[in-house]
């Protein structure tokens, strides 16, 4: 028989009861799953989006400008809407046709109840030429929803460097004709007049309708 030297008892290891085993067994598969859970949710509401996310890169919404029809206008007059905001000109040969031909494209693409919760905003900044009919019959043509204004040269210049871009004037030609250099993208602020996406010329109008359908949620 072996004899156990005085003072090592506390030394010997417990022996493991084997209805506590496999409680601790159950323990660890049931931690084990609920981990999974928060992961396999998180994984879902952390969906990417789409097209540019730039929450928090940039102010909230603020302007004030005048519309086509003459009125003052503010991010007040937008409130509850999405915004999604375009620089440009109506002499524009080129970039402001096709972005506002495709931001009406992506309100038709959308449903009839979320598409009068989006507001296309056509920032002039060109306000020599941009008499209020001038601005009013180009936005018109692309959707009569749009909204054109423009500003004071100092308005315009504040409100661009805002949004960290910036626009310019070219030399004119014979006939007195000028490029304005400016934006592409298009600024997305959510219905609380926060920033929250870029869109970009490369985004299409299904990337665009699935990420504002999310902002309308």
């Amino acid at each position: 028989m072996v004899k156990e030297v005085p003072g090592t008892e506390a030394c010997q290891p417990p022996i493991p009861q084997r209805g506590y085993a496999r409680s601790e067994w159950r323990y660890g598969i049931l931690r084990l799953c609920t981990v999974l859970l928060m992961f396999l949710g998180t994984s879902c509401i952390n969906e990417a989006w789409q097209t540019k996310d730039i929450s928090g890169l940039m102010p909230p919404l603020e302007l004030q400008l005048t519309a086509a029809d003459g009125e003052d206008l503010s991010e007040a007059d937008l409130q509850g809407r999405v915004v999604l905001l375009v620089f440009g000109y109506a002499s524009c040969p080129d970039i402001c046709p096709t972005n506002l031909a495709q931001l009406a494209a992506l309100k038709r693409h959308l449903p009839a109840s979320r598409a009068e919760a989006v507001q296309i905003l056509f920032v002039s900044v060109d306000p020599q030429r941009d008499t209020p009919n001038q601005l009013a019959a180009f936005t018109d043509y692309f959707d009569a929803d749009i909204i054109g204004a423009t500003g004071t040269p100092d308005r315009l210049r504040a409100l661009s460097r805002r949004y960290r871009t910036t626009f310019s004037y070219g030399e004119a030609d014979a006939d007195g004709f000028y490029e304005v250099i400016h934006s592409s993208g298009v600024y997305v602020f959510d219905p609380n007049g926060e920033v929250r996406l870029l869109f970009r010329p490369s985004d299409t109008v299904e990337q665009m309708a699935a990420d504002l359908t999310r902002l309308l949620k």
